[in-house]
C-alpha cells in the first residue's frame, strides 16, 4: 500500500491552478501511475503557455472555461495514444534538436501524382531512401469539396481521407510504415477556411434554428455590405484573376461570407472559442494517426480588423501559442509549420519573437530565400539577395526554416520597394522583370514558366512552373538536347546551384517531387476537370516512371540531375555545420555575380560561395586567408579548391563550393 502511494502522481505546482490541473484525472484516470504523472509533468512545464495564449484572444473570463475544455481533451488524446507514439514523443523530448540536424531532408508530393495511393507510397520508399528523406510532405489529402477545391484545400471533412487515395487506417498504417523507416509523415492542415461543403457551413445554412444559429457563429457572417464594403478598402486579393474580392453572397445562407481565396472556401471566425476547441480536436487526432508535422496552411490569414490587411495579426501568434501547448502536452512529437508567405519583415514572428520566442510554430518556409535565389538566377547578380537576406533576422535557435528551390505553389515575387531601392532598383520594375523573365518573355530567357493571377490594380504577376521549365532545362530538352549539348548542362548547373544554396542553408530543405530528376512541368495540366483555370497545374506533374527508371543512369540527363541532388543531400548530412542552430550569415560580395554565406559553428566555419553568372567569377584570397579558410577543403569535391595566379579562388559558371574550416 505504501509503494502504490509513493508511486501516486504528485500535485501539479507552478503556475497552473490545481483546479484546472485536475479536470482531466478521470480521463486519465485508466492509465499508470507513471503514465499520469507525466501527463501532469507536461502540463506544468507548457499548459501557462496555454492559458496566456486564450487570455490574450479571449480575455482572462473566457479563456479560463476554454482551457479547461481543452485540457480534456489534450488528456483524452494521450490517454487513446498508441504506445510507439508516446515512445517517439519521449525520444522527442530528450532530442528536442531532432528536426534542426543536418541528417533532415525532406520530399514534397501530392500521394496521387507520386504514387496513386496511400499504399502506393510504400512502394515509392527506395527513392525516399536512396536521397535520404528524412521528412515526406503529402499535400492535402483529407476529404475536399468535390469539383474544384483549390488544390484539396477546401476541405469537406477533417476526420476522413481522400477515398481514392486510400483510407484513415490505411493513413495510420502509412505513418506507422514511414515512422519504422525514420521517415517523419507532413500533412496539410488547413486553418483558415473550409469547403461550403464542410458540415459546419452546411449546418449554418440548413440545421435547424439552434443549429443555424451555433454554426453561423463559426464564420464570418454580414447581412449587407456594409461590413464586407469597409474590411475590403484594405484588404489585397488573393485570386484577383479568379476571385476577385474577399466576400460571397451565399442564397442559402441569406448573407455574405467571408472567402479570402475563393467563394468556396468559408474564412472561419477565429474569435469563437468554439472553432478553437474544434481546430484543436481536429490537431490532436490528427497527430494520434501519426502525422508528425503539421503544415499550418494560410495561417496569417486566421484573424481578421478592420482597417487592417487582416494578415499577420497578433492574435495569429496566440492562437498559435495556444495549439503549440496543447500539443506540447498530448503529443510533443508533433511539430508546427507556419504557412506564411508574408512580407520579410512579418516572417520571423511566426517562429517566435518577443514574448512568443520558442513557443509558436516550430518551422516556418523562407519565402525569400526561394524568391532571392531564383532573382539572382535570372540577374546573376547577388547584391539585392545580399540585401533582402540580410535584413531578416536569424531564427529562434529551438526553431528551423524550411527551404525549397520550388514548392507546389504559384512564385510571388516578394521583393520588396525598400530593398529594391537601397540597391539602386524599382521594386514594381524588377518584380515586372522577374515575371517576364520567367515566362519567357525577356528576349534571351531561356525560361518557359506561365504567368499566374495577374492583378490589373497593380501590375504585379507571379509565376508557375516547374524548376527544369524555370532553370531553362524544359526547353533544352524539348529541343532534343542531351547531356554535354551546352544548353542542357547549363540548365542542370543552375537546377543543382539552386538546390546547393538551399541544402546548405541550415534548417529543413525540401524537395519538389519531379525535381530530382529534372522532370519538366505537365503540357497537359489544363485538360483535367478543375484544372483548366489554375496553371499551377503545370508543375504538379505525375511522376515520371521514365525519368524515375533512369535515375541510375549517368548518362541521361534524369541520372546526372539525380546524382547530383543526392550527392549535395549526403555531404549536408555529414556536415554538422548544417545544423539548424548555427545561422546563415550572408556577407557582403567581393564580386556582383557571387553569393556569401557564412556558418560559424563551434566545430568550424562554412563558408559557401556560389556563382550565379554564366561567366568565370573569382573570390578573393585574402578573404579566405582573413577568414582562415585559405586551405579548407571543399566538402562537395573533398579537395582544396585551386587558386588562379592572382590568388583568387574561381568559380566556373553557375558553380558553388562548401569550405569547411576546423578548430
Amino acid at each position: 500500500m505504501d509503494e502504490q502511494v509513493a508511486r501516486e502522481p504528485r500535485p501539479v505546482t507552478g503556475r497552473v491552478p490545481q483546479p484546472v490541473a485536475a479536470a482531466a484525472d478521470d480521463v486519465l484516470a485508466g492509465l499508470a501511475p507513471e503514465r499520469r504523472e507525466l501527463f501532469h509533468l507536461r502540463v506544468e512545464r507548457w499548459w501557462p503557455d496555454v492559458r496566456e495564449g486564450l487570455a490574450a484572444v479571449h480575455g482572462a473570463e473566457a479563456a479560463a472555461r476554454l482551457e479547461v475544455r481543452l485540457l480534456r481533451a489534450a488528456a483524452t488524446a494521450y490517454a487513446r495514444r498508441d504506445e510507439d507514439l508516446h515512445r517517439l514523443d519521449q525520444a522527442r523530448t530528450l532530442a528536442p534538436d531532432w528536426f534542426q540536424r543536418p541528417g533532415m531532408l525532406g520530399y514534397a508530393a501530392y500521394a496521387d501524382r507520386f504514387a496513386g495511393t496511400l499504399a502506393g507510397v510504400r512502394d515509392r520508399l527506395p527513392l525516399l531512401e536512396e536521397l535520404g528523406v528524412t521528412y515526406l510532405h503529402l499535400m492535402p489529402l483529407l476529404l475536399p469539396r468535390e469539383g474544384d477545391s483549390d488544390g484539396g484545400y477546401a476541405v469537406a471533412d477533417y476526420r476522413r481521407v481522400r477515398p481514392d487515395l486510400g483510407t484513415t487506417e490505411d493513413l495510420r498504417e502509412l505513418a506507422a510504415t514511414l515512422r519504422g523507416r525514420g521517415v517523419s509523415l507532413v500533412l496539410d492542415l488547413v486553418l483558415n477556411h473550409v469547403a461550403r461543403e464542410h458540415p459546419w457551413a452546411e449546418l449554418a445554412r440548413r440545421g435547424t434554428p439552434e443549429e443555424r444559429a451555433r454554426y453561423r457563429g463559426y464564420f464570418h457572417v454580414f447581412a449587407d455590405r456594409e461590413g464586407p464594403d469597409a474590411f475590403e478598402r484594405t484588404l489585397p486579393e488573393v485570386f484577383p484573376d479568379t476571385s476577385p474580392g474577399s466576400f460571397t453572397w451565399d442564397d442559402e445562407l441569406g448573407a455574405w461570407v467571408w472567402t479570402t481565396f475563393n467563394s468556396f472556401q468559408w474564412d472561419l471566425d477565429w474569435s469563437s472559442p468554439e472553432v478553437l476547441a474544434e481546430m484543436v480536436d481536429v490537431v490532436l487526432h490528427l497527430a494520434d494517426l501519426g502525422v508528425e508535422v503539421l503544415r499550418l496552411d494560410a495561417v496569417a490569414f486566421l484573424w481578421k480588423r478592420l482597417g487592417t490587411s487582416c494578415q499577420n495579426q497578433p492574435e495569429v501568434h496566440a492562437l498559435v501559442q495556444v495549439l503549440r501547448g496543447v500539443t506540447r502536452v498530448a503529443c510533443p512529437g508533433l511539430l508546427l509549420k507556419a504557412e506564411a508567405i508574408v512580407a520579410p519583415d512579418d516572417l520571423v514572428p511566426y517562429l517566435g519573437t518577443g514574448g512568443h520566442a520558442g513557443r509558436v510554430s516550430d518551422l516556418a518556409y523562407h519565402n525569400s530565400l526561394m524568391v532571392q535565389v531564383w532573382s539572382m538566377l535570372a540577374t546573376g547578380d547577388v547584391v539585392l539577395a545580399t540585401r533582402a537576406l540580410q535584413r531578416i533576422p536569424p531564427a529562434p535557435s529551438s526553431t528551423a526554416w524550411i527551404t525549397y528551390v520550388r514548392c507546389h505553389d504559384d512564385i510571388g515575387w516578394a521583393v520588396s520597394d525598400e530593398d529594391a531601392a537601397a540597391v539602386g532598383l524599382s521594386g514594381h520594375g524588377h518584380r515586372s522583370f522577374l515575371a517576364d523573365w520567367y515566362s519567357g518573355a525577356f528576349p534571351g530567357s531561356p525560361a518557359t514558366g506561365l504567368v499566374f493571377q495577374e492583378d490589373p490594380a497593380t501590375g504585379d504577376r507571379r509565376t508557375s512552373g516547374a524548376t527544369a521549365a524555370l532553370t531553362g532545362l524544359e526547353a533544352a530538352l524539348a529541343r532534343g538536347g542531351r547531356p554535354g549539348d551546352e544548353d542542357v548542362d547549363l540548365a542542370v548547373r543552375r537546377l543543382l546551384l539552386a538546390h546547393a544554396v538551399v541544402l546548405a542553408w541550415g534548417g529543413v530543405p525540401v524537395l519538389w517531387s519531379g525535381d530530382e530528376v529534372g522532370q519538366p512541368g505537365d503540357p497537359g495540366w489544363a485538360g483535367e476537370p478543375g484544372h483548366e483555370a489554375d496553371n499551377r497545374w503545370v508543375h504538379r506533374p505525375r511522376a515520371s516512371e521514365v525519368l524515375l527508371a533512369e535515375r541510375h543512369d549517368p548518362s541521361t540527363v534524369a541520372g546526372t540531375v539525380f546524382a547530383g541532388v543526392r550527392h549535395l543531400a549526403r555531404t549536408r548530412a555529414s556536415l554538422p555545420h548544417l545544423h539548424a542552430a548555427t545561422p546563415a550569415q550572408v556577407l557582403d560580395p567581393s564580386d556582383p555575380g557571387v553569393l556569401v554565406v557564412l556558418r560559424r559553428h563551434p566545430e568550424g566555419d562554412l563558408l559557401l560561395l556560389a556563382n550565379f553568372t554564366g561567366s568565370w567569377r573569382p573570390f578573393p584570397g585574402e578573404r579566405l586567408d582573413a577568414a582562415g579558410l585559405g586551405g579548407a577543403p571543399d566538402a562537395l569535391t573533398g579537395r582544396v579548391p585551386e587558386r588562379g595566379g592572382d590568388g583568387a579562388l574561381w568559380l566556373s559558371p553557375y558553380d558553388v563550393v562548401w569550405l569547411v574550416g576546423s578548430r
